[in-house]
């Protein structure tokens, strides 16, 4: 018979009473979600929603929703995110000398440790995923992905990993090593807690819904194109997403393969990173980069790709050098598997290997710098229209130019030895994230909004969140770079010297401007949804439709495309025109569809629960759970009623009343 200690530890491995953090701000913070969340709950029982909510979004496989469901968990991430950014940039500018801020030193290094993590995992991540679920499959022609369950459990997934992350919030602590978890830092002598294990489960949990949406969307563009469109006829946000896709796949093994390594370091004591007995933490911090420089143009790529399509429509012309972005993308693309080491020059690899991978980082922004002059001459004597997107896409360029320039500088491992670690590497690497990123992140919702729900959104409110946020980033990060020259040095929560205190508060106060320019963006949604009517765009075309998204109503039936559209060039929906294409009105058939499904949902809250048993060593927890997730797995492959038709008569009344409503528009 076992003991009841060993019983109960097998269950509730090391969660115990002590485990719910003793911090005020954590406790206050714990309080409001719990204000919050009960308060949706009533509102959302009250308004009887919670029907639609299961059948038409948490199980639908349609690629649209699941695109809108990812971009909704990036802005609530965002959210999240951001209030750490503000913590942090509170407390560099007030603890100087004497004051010691109101964070102490451990909760710093969570704060900003967990900042990084959402940030590049569950904001930048799901938004691009979101954009390239929605609109490739409306890009090619197509009714949907190629796997739509595998999208729907890709999606939760990714959100099982946000909830776990969400978790370390007030159960147990989060990391403090950084976003990127070097050991020995990471190892379990230094961080015994629960930290690194959210860490590790939290991203373990997301990369597997992100490796199965590149797959995904590999097999989609490369088989499910409309007839007619050739690669070269492709779209270039559809381009882009190819190339991203290709990324995912390629590098999010190696993430998955090193972080395993360093679960059995933490758990079965092996000596992979360790510093004796065979150990190097130096292959960790290879690794780790061979996946997070492939990250950084996983991000990019498909913002590139919005610009494209976002300054070809506001100039009123035909993207400049179509063929050459294509090739610059997939110049990039390989490029970027050989440029991992610039992000460690300081390791001490010796004169030539730093000169190979300076040189390959300098070669890498000729194709990035060939894009900047495309869209300058796209934009060259174009009738450019200063709409919200396009102040986005401007906004971006300048921005990113300078990150690009400082990039090139430490590229130079020379001056990187200087600015290695200084708060000089943060600004740039947040010039280039956030003037990449996040702008094509506002650009892209502000672009195709009218395509996924009908209605635009308002200009005023939209025109006061760029300015906010353009004023605000400036502010924010050109201080860091000053202070990066200086010499200060990233990670500090205290500083003694008081000279440096004007420059962080200038910083903190972009902080503030910035986050005013979240705050109407939120604004900006609601005042939309109010006005709707008034804004009410049917056909969600600001320039005469460039590719087959606009060739359906806006938002698009639940099947895209009554009929497979064909293809002929490259500005497909504008050829169609051209050639005096009308919708037709009759000769409908039943389309095939496939139905909805929970199981994915079940199987990622499934994991969920995994993920933070193995955190916690609840191991009796952990193998029931796993058992029930491959039961699931199991259970569903014999699901064999999971399509349906709509029939004939229904789609033919749809079609008619949009090119009804088209044609009167028109």
């Amino acid at each position: 018979m076992f003991p009841v200690q060993d019983i109960l530890k097998l269950v509730f491995g090391r969660l115990g009473p002590d485990a719910i953090p003793h911090d005020p701000i954590v406790l206050g913070t714990l309080a409001m979600v719990i204000l919050g969340g009960l308060s949706l709950f009533v509102a959302m029982t009250y308004y009887r929603v919670w029907g639609t909510l299961w059948r038409d979004w948490i199980t639908s496989i349609d690629h649209k929703k699941i695109g809108i469901m990812y971009i909704i968990l990036a802005v609530v991430m965002l959210l999240r995110g951001f209030v750490d950014a503000l913590l942090m940039r509170a407390q560099q500018a007030m603890s100087f000398g004497d004051n010691t801020g109101f964070l102490p030193p451990h909760h710093y290094d969570q704060i900003f440790t967990a900042h990084g993590v959402l940030m590049i995992f569950f904001v930048a991540m799901p938004v691009i995923t979101g954009f390239m679920n929605y609109v490739v499959p409306l890009q090619i022609g197509a009714r949907d992905v190629s796997f739509p369950f595998l999208n729907n459990f890709s999606f939760w997934m990714t959100a099982s990993g946000a909830v776990l992350m969400m978790i370390s919030l007030f159960v147990g602590e989060f990391a403090a090593t950084g976003w990127l978890a070097y050991p020995p830092l990471s190892g379990i002598l230094q961080s015994s807690g629960v930290g690194v294990d959210y860490y590790i489960w939290a991203l373990q949990i997301a990369g597997v819904g992100t490796s199965l949406s590149g797959i995904n969307l590999i097999a989609t563009i490369i088989k499910m194109r409309a007839p007619g469109m050739t690669m070269m006829k492709m779209p270039i946000f559809t381009w882009t997403a190819l190339c991203t896709n290709v990324l995912i796949v390629a590098a999010f093994p190696v993430l998955t393969a090193v972080l395993a390594l360093l679960t059995l370091d933490r758990t079965v004591g092996t000596n992979f990173f360790t510093n004796d007995l065979g150990g190097n933490a130096m292959m960790y911090v290879n690794l780790i980069w061979i996946w997070g420089h492939p990250e950084v143009y996983i991000l990019v790529l498909p913002c590139f790709g919005i610009f494209s399509e976002v300054i070809s429509t506001y100039s009123h012309k035909r993207l400049f050098g179509y063929a050459s972005m294509v090739y610059a993308t997939v110049v990039i693309t390989v490029l970027s598997y050989v440029v991992w080491l610039h992000h460690f020059f300081t390791m001490g690899s010796g004169a030539s290997v730093n000169a190979f991978f300076g040189i390959t980082t300098m070669i890498i922004s000729i194709p990035t710098g060939a894009k900047i002059f495309n869209w300058l001459f796209t934009m060259y004597r174009g009738r450019i229209v200063f709409d919200v997107p396009m102040l986005w896409s401007i906004g971006f360029m300048v921005t990113f130019v300078i990150g690009g320039m400082t990039g090139v500088l430490l590229a130079v491992p020379a001056a990187d030895f200087v600015l290695h670690n200084s708060l000089f590497l943060i600004a740039h690497f947040h010039n280039v994230i956030i003037g990449s990123v996040v702008f094509g992140m506002f650009a892209g919702i502000n672009y195709w909004f009218p395509k996924a729900f009908g209605y635009k959104l308002d200009a005023f409110w939209g025109k006061c969140s760029f300015w906010f946020w353009l004023v605000g980033f400036y502010m924010a990060f050109m201080p860091l770079y000053v202070l990066g020259l200086m010499g200060v040095t990233r990670r500090m929560s205290h500083f003694e010297d008081p000279s440096l205190q004007i420059w962080f508060q200038v910083a903190a106060l972009g902080a503030v401007l910035i986050a005013i320019g979240i705050a109407c963006f939120l604004i900006q949604l609601a005042v939309s949804y109010r006005n709707r009517e008034q804004l009410r765009d049917v056909t969600g075309d600001p320039w005469n439709g460039r590719t087959l998204e606009w060739s359906t109503a806006s938002p698009p039936p639940e099947y895209n495309f009554a009929f497979t559209p064909v293809v002929h060039e490259l500005d497909a929906w504008h050829d169609m025109k051209q050639r005096g294409h009308q919708r037709p009105v009759a000769g409908f058939k039943a389309i095939h569809m496939p139905k909805n499904t929970a199981t994915g949902f079940v199987i990622a809250m499934l994991c969920a629960v995994v993920g933070f048993a193995l955190t916690w060593h609840m191991w009796l927890v952990a193998g029931l759970f796993f058992a029930l997730v491959l039961v699931t797995v199991v259970a569903h492959t014999f699901n064999y009623q999971r399509d349906f038709y709509i029939p004939a008569d229904h789609v033919t009344e749809i079609e008619n009343l949009r090119t009804l409503s088209l044609a009167a528009q028109a």
